[in-house]
Formats: C-alpha cells, sequence, structure tokens
C-alpha cells in the first residue's frame, strides 16, 4: 500500500463510502454530515467521537493522497465523497466489503455476509469468499486473512489501508492462564517494591552523607 491511514482518516472513507451505498440521495456529504457519519452509534467499532477539525485533518490527508474530492464547490457548502471506485477500480461487491471492514474492523466471512447485506446482496458465503479472494490477490493487496484466534472457529479478514494488522502474521499468541496473570502481577509488584527499597536506600545514605559532613564542621 502506498500510503498509511491512521484511524480517523479510515473512519472517514469507511463513512463515505457507507453512505453513497446505502443514502446516495444525501451523498455527497457536507462536513457536518460526515462529521455524524463517522461518530454514529450503529454499524461502527470503535464508536468515535471526532469533531469537525478531526475530520478536516483527515479529510487533507485523504485529498493528499487522492482517496477523497471536494464535490459541489460551486454550491454555497462544500461536500465531499470518496475516489475508491475510480482510483482503485472497485467493483459494488468490492466497495461494499470493503465499507465493513473500514467502519467496523476485522470480521470473519459470514460476518461480511450479514452485514454487507445492506450495501450489496450477497446470494451465499461463497460469494463473500470470492471477493474477498479478488481482494486478496490484487497487485497491492487490499485485505489480509488474520490468523484465527483462540476460541474462535473462523479467521477474520482485515484491510490493509493501515498496514498489516499486527495477528495478521504468524500464529495468535494464547492469552495468559489466570493463575500465570496472577504471577506476572505479583512479580510486577515485587519488582516494584524492590527499587522503591532501593530509592530508599539511596535517600538514606544521602542523609548519612549529609550528617556527617555537617557534624564535621564542628569537629
Amino acid at each position: 500500500m502506498e500510503y498509511i491511514l491512521n484511524e480517523i482518516e479510515v473512519r472517514v472513507l469507511g463513512s463515505l463510502l457507507e453512505k453513497e451505498l446505502t443514502t446516495p440521495e444525501y451523498y455527497p456529504l457536507s462536513l457536518n454530515a460526515l462529521t455524524n457519519a463517522c461518530n454514529q452509534k450503529s454499524n461502527r467499532d470503535p464508536v468515535m467521537a471526532l469533531t469537525e477539525e478531526d475530520v478536516v485533518r483527515a479529510l487533507n490527508r485523504l485529498r493528499f493522497n487522492q482517496l477523497t474530492v471536494v464535490s459541489g464547490e460551486s454550491s454555497r457548502v462544500a461536500k465531499y465523497r470518496h475516489l475508491l471506485a475510480e482510483k482503485l477500480g472497485l467493483m459494488p461487491a468490492e466497495l461494499a466489503i470493503m465499507c465493513e471492514l473500514l467502519v467496523r474492523g476485522p470480521q470473519t466471512v459470514g460476518e461480511l455476509r450479514t452485514r454487507g447485506e445492506r450495501m450489496h446482496p450477497f446470494g451465499d458465503l461463497s460469494a463473500v469468499e470470492e471477493v474477498l479472494r479478488e481482494l486478496q490477490e490484487r497487485a497491492t493487496p487490499l485485505v489480509t486473512l488474520m490468523a484465527r484466534q483462540p476460541g474462535r472457529k473462523e479467521g477474520r479478514y482485515a484491510h490493509l489501508f493501515s498496514g498489516m494488522p499486527e495477528s495478521g502474521e504468524g500464529s495468535a499468541e494464547a492469552a495468559p492462564e489466570p493463575a500465570r496473570q496472577r504471577v506476572m502481577a505479583e512479580n510486577e509488584r515485587i519488582a516494584k517494591l524492590e527499587s522503591e527499597v532501593a530509592e530508599l536506600r539511596e535517600e538514606v545514605a544521602g542523609l548519612r552523607q549529609a550528617v556527617q559532613e555537617f557534624k564535621a564542621q564542628f569537629e
């Protein structure tokens, strides 16, 4: 990927894409409408509380990377739209999958099919898998299959606009057992106490030295 987006830029891009697919009559979006879309509580993970200034800064960088553009500059209110279809040559089904990954993060094939239906019809899971395969096999891949986490039956797919996700390669590290967590916490407490004792010893030694120097003045 020629650019790496932060979480706010990802949210702005995903929100533009979502509104184009779900409410085209209100698209492109004004700054106020886009900020509300970024902060909505439904179909978002995580839920954010962005200011218009946050969104403007994200838009500026997205425009620099040719991922968004100002539309309707001749009108009283500037409106914004994404350029994913034009820049990356994405089809409607691919746009729907990318949108879900951008606004809700890593998801399984089943989750993508269920949640993506509001933007594009998918006949079955194999239809979603085919779209994901196409996105993975592009000259510059747009998604990756993350390692399956302990306790999960399926791996999750993630977008690559923010680079390779932390658990996107190799085997997922299992969470430490409760007993190990307790031992780790105990070790941390002991280390902290040892550090505090060492500091106190240094302080006492300093005080002793100061007392000796003070006494020496009267000898």
